[in-house]
């Protein structure tokens, strides 16, 4: 039976994770080990400040309450027995589109790439819509897409993000990920005790649907598929790197 780890960043109440994991029980069995409450933004932060409190609903359901990487973690070193271990985990559907840079940010990814930093298959799914969620075709793809790398394999340290229009969707696209053409805006207002707190929001200012990019998918009614590692290296900046001159150790204690 193939075993199949979910989790999400929206938490355990999600209606995209739900609808997933109603999908995903076509495949195989599913461990759903889910944030407590959401996390969004948490990108691939572990939680190492306070302990971490596990809470088990039934036989297959599991809350924690800390961030996607924490539920990852846990679940592949604690909460899942060795035998029973997960030949893929799936993240999402995420209430919202993970495109671009948001990746970066997103505990939708980070879930997947955490799990794919441990040696299992990592693929996040979101949805790109800000409002009428409707995860039906999300979650038929993803069955698609689930199969496809239980039975092809993924490259080592590779997971796949993918993101699915709203609407109508029209094809499916290999992407690369593409570069987010926004700025921070920033919203200052006074709590009842007369202190400041802020709102940090995001204004788009021009067009970054590339050619070839996660964005152009999407903007053309495709489902994004882009493969991301978890080596951040980049190797062709290497080489150009090298042949900087630097302060030999000697100079260095010289002027210490």
């Amino acid at each position: 039976m193939t075993r199949i780890l979910l989790t999400n960043d929206d938490g355990i109440h999600s209606d995209g994770l739900i609808k997933l994991e109603e999908a995903l029980r076509e495949v195989g069995d599913v461990y759903t080990i889910a944030p407590a409450s959401e996390m969004s933004g948490a990108s691939h932060s572990l939680t190492l400040s306070r302990p971490l409190r596990i809470r088990q609903i039934d036989e297959r359901h599991w809350t924690i309450d800390g961030t996607p990487t924490d539920c990852v973690t846990l679940a592949l070193h604690k909460i899942i027995p060795e035998e029973e271990r997960p030949d893929i985990c799936v993240s999402g559907i995420n209430h919202g589109g993970n495109l671009g840079d948001d990746a970066t940010y997103s505990g939708t990814v980070a879930g997947a790439l955490e799990a794919t930093i441990l040696g299992v298959p990592g693929i996040a799914f979101s949805l790109v819509a800000r409002e009428k969620y409707d995860f039906t075709e999300a979650a038929r793809f993803a069955i698609t897409a689930v199969r496809k790398v239980l039975n092809e394999g993924l490259p080592e340290g590779t997971l796949l993000n993918i993101n699915i229009p709203r609407h109508e969707i029209k094809g499916v696209r290999v992407t690369r990920q593409g570069l987010k053409n926004a700025r921070p805006v920033i919203r200052e207002h006074i709590d009842p005790r007369g202190k400041p707190y802020y709102w940090i929001g995001e204004e788009y200012f021009a067009s970054n649907s590339a050619e070839g990019t996660d964005y152009q998918a999407i903007e053309q009614g495709c489902i994004s598929v882009t493969p991301l590692k978890s080596d951040m290296t980049d190797h062709r900046a290497l080489t150009a790197i090298e042949t900087w001159n630097y302060i030999t150790t000697s100079e260095v204690l010289q002027n210490s």
